[in-house]
């Protein structure tokens, strides 16, 4: 067998311009993509093998410019330059239906000196408009070879790889932009003064803001005059102005339109979903619609895999020989695992209906209308980027704000992100609705659903009510507007969204099945010890749940938590779930399966029978919905402070985050409890 070599490359383009695509085709990879700006908001890798060549391909954030206007953009922009000796070239992505807008960049890039290969992509949905694209002029006009690809439907994808086999990427020696004349001197200096080896990388230096007198071979060179003249966002203008006007006379000859095309299905769609009224109608119909999915399609899902557990449980118990591991196993760990995978397939719903969403154009539509909304509460547009991925998790959520180029509205995003209901918070919300909530219907939608969507709007007004308070408190440091191009409606992949759904759901078992197992341990030993009930005792073994350390703990702190309703049992689920929030209902499930007083039968209906020593429910409508509050306000997930600090990067904002969260969910939680009893 022969030898693998291995070349690495970076994938480049424009937002959504199908790069993640080309991507997960390339690497058999399961990135998410999404038609909008910001999907892809740090450089991701993957690996491909064709014939006995190991090819490392680098997928870089979208970016419009080399000139970073936001974090996303320069994790490219710093990756493309400082990175050059060590990748063979640049894919470079081209939409068919936006040549002009992705030439800026390409141009930008091939006067660098960069290896490239051209790739353009969707060329079907242009001759869908009536655009014609002569690839032959086209490839003269830039002297570069062009290749043609679908990359949903992996046309062009071996050509891809044979290019990259053959070394086909392309260096001009000619550049596309000149200096203007009256900095023309300047720019030579610097060159001549060895600082830079190309005038175009010296004019790019100067245009970003570089400090040169900091450069040791520049200070005896510059004079103030060359200085004052010398505006960053200026020259960064003049340049792209130069640059259109080259790319337009190259496009004119290249692109031909039919005259009086008919209007397609993206123009007939958008004349109502982005309607100022109608649109954020629909949209509020579609979330009824995947929230009532959410427990209509997974009921019986979730009863089969509850019905396994308990029988796993009666299993294990039954054939293990008695004991503590007995205990530990039947009672304390499957029960837990149960607990949490029970929700795997209404997790699995909402996340599939949100890629279908992404996949087919609508999310860039949501981002558009929600622009205007936004605005009074100190966010844009792009800021519906992280709030609506917040619906899955905060953590990629809090990351995708890099892609917020004012840094008031980056900050103010990333503390207001986790108040959006994520999918650790779906087993919470769905198992209290279950136990406060009736099975009736409303015009045919569950009263279930109801409740859900109005936690997941809760969430949303929360965030921006926060917003509008904050705002008022974060220096603002100049306006920004919300421009962006929106995509034509596309057929979702629906097998491939699919296969991205079944790997989050995977990743969320295991994720949380990890946490879950050791605090299944930690709660099975608690509870199986107790204080020594004879003189004989160092502790005492197989004691009654109320008996146990436990138990001991969870009343120590149940005078805090008693004025919001919950008993010790809730506060040690509390307690245990500030790691991940899905670990409460492990831990309800724990805890109620060790509970020998507990009937038999369905977690659920443990909860829903259980009472307090003076016979009223434990699980009222009262300390429902004060759950449901507690859950919907606090800060529970040490992994998503993590990733605050590490986009913040101050402890300051990260405890005001947690404090804020967490106190405003014990304040609301109290008084809803004390209202509602």
């Amino acid at each position: 067998m022969q030898d693998t070599q291995k070349k690495q490359v970076l994938l480049v383009g424009n937002p959504n311009v199908g790069k993640s695509t080309v991507f997960n085709t390339l690497c058999n990879k399961k990135q998410k993509t999404g038609n909008y700006a910001g999907v892809t908001v740090a450089s991701h890798s993957g690996n491909y093998v064709h014939k006995n060549e190991e090819v490392e391909v680098i997928d870089l954030p979208g970016s419009y410019s080399i000139y970073p206007s936001s974090e996303d953009e320069a994790i490219f922009s710093k990756f493309l330059i400082d990175e050059q000796e060590n990748y063979a070239g640049v894919i470079y992505i081209l939409e068919a239906l936006s040549l002009k807008r992705g030439l800026l960049l390409f141009q930008q890039i091939q006067d660098l000196g960069v290896p490239m290969i051209l790739v353009v992509n969707q060329i079907d949905q242009a001759e869908r408009r009536g655009i014609t694209i002569d690839i032959q002029k086209f490839s003269d006009a830039l002297g570069i070879k062009i290749i043609q690809t679908n990359a949903k439907e992996q046309i062009g994808i071996e050509e891809i790889k044979e290019a990259v086999l053959n070394n086909d990427f392309f260096k001009t020696d000619k550049v596309s932009f000149e200096v203007p004349n009256e900095h023309t001197n300047f720019i030579r200096k610097l060159v001549s003064h060895k600082s830079f080896d190309s005038e175009y990388k010296a004019w790019i230096s100067v245009s970003s803001g570089v400090d040169l007198s900091k450069i040791e071979s520049m200070k005896d060179a510059l004079n103030d005059s060359d200085v004052k003249s010398l505006v960053p966002k200026r020259l960064q203008v003049k340049e792209t102005i130069r640059r259109y006007q080259n790319i337009d006379k190259v496009l004119a000859n290249v692109i031909t339109k039919k005259p009086q095309f008919k209007e397609l299905l993206t123009e007939k769609l958008d004349k109502v979903l982005v309607h100022k009224f109608w649109g954020y109608v629909v949209f509020l119909l579609i979330l009824l619609i995947i929230f009532q999915s959410v427990f209509f399609l997974a009921e019986y899902p979730m009863s089969w895999i509850d019905d396994f557990f308990a029988w796993l449980s009666a299993f294990t118990g039954e054939h293990l020989p008695e004991g503590p591991l007995n205990s530990l196993i039947s009672n304390g760990i499957i029960p837990g695992l149960g607990g949490i995978m029970v929700f795997a397939p209404q997790i699995g719903i909402l996340l599939y209906f949100l890629y279908l969403l992404e996949d087919s154009g609508y999310m860039a539509r949501v981002i558009f209308l929600m622009d205007r909304f936004l605005r009074p509460f100190g966010l844009n547009g792009k800021s519906i980027v992280p709030l609506v991925s917040g619906t899955a998790c905060a953590i990629p959520a809090v990351i995708s704000t890099r892609n917020i180029e004012n840094v008031k509205e980056r900050l103010l995003t990333i503390l207001v992100t986790p108040f959006m209901t994520c999918s650790a918070r779906l087993p919470v919300y769905s198992i209290i609705i279950g136990l406060i909530i009736s099975d009736g219907t409303f015009f045919g939608i569950q009263y279930k659903a109801l409740v859900l969507l109005g936690m997941y709007l809760l969430g949303f007004m929360v965030a921006l009510l926060s917003a509008a308070i904050l705002k008022g408190f974060i220096k603002d440091k100049g306006k920004t507007y919300l421009v962006m191009d929106l995509p034509t409606y596309k057929k979702p992949l629906f097998a491939y969204d699919l296969k991205m759904m079944l790997g989050k759901v995977w990743e969320f078992i295991t994720g949380a099945g990890k946490i879950i197992f050791i605090v299944s341990i930690i709660i099975w030993f608690l509870s199986y010890f107790g204080p020594k009930q004879s003189p004989n005792e160092v502790v005492a073994t197989n004691v009654k749940l109320d008996h146990s350390y436990l138990a001991k703990m969870g009343k120590a702190i149940e005078p805090a938590i008693a004025p919001l309703g919950y008993d010790w049992k809730m506060g040690v689920g509390i307690i245990t779930s500030f790691v991940a929030r899905e670990v409460f209902v492990g831990t309800m499930s724990t805890l109620y399966s060790l509970d020998d007083d507990a009937p038999e039968g369905k977690v659920i209906d443990k909860m829903r029978h259980d009472v307090k020593p003076n016979g009223e429910k434990v699980f009222n409508f009262a300390t429902g919905v004060s759950v449901l509050l507690f859950y919907a306000f606090a800060m529970q997930c040490v992994s998503t402070l993590a990733v605050v600090y590490r986009e913040t990067k101050s402890w300051k904002w990260t405890g005001f985050q947690v404090v804020m969260m967490t106190g405003l969910a014990y304040f609301v939680s109290m008084i809803a409890y004390q209202i509602l009893k």
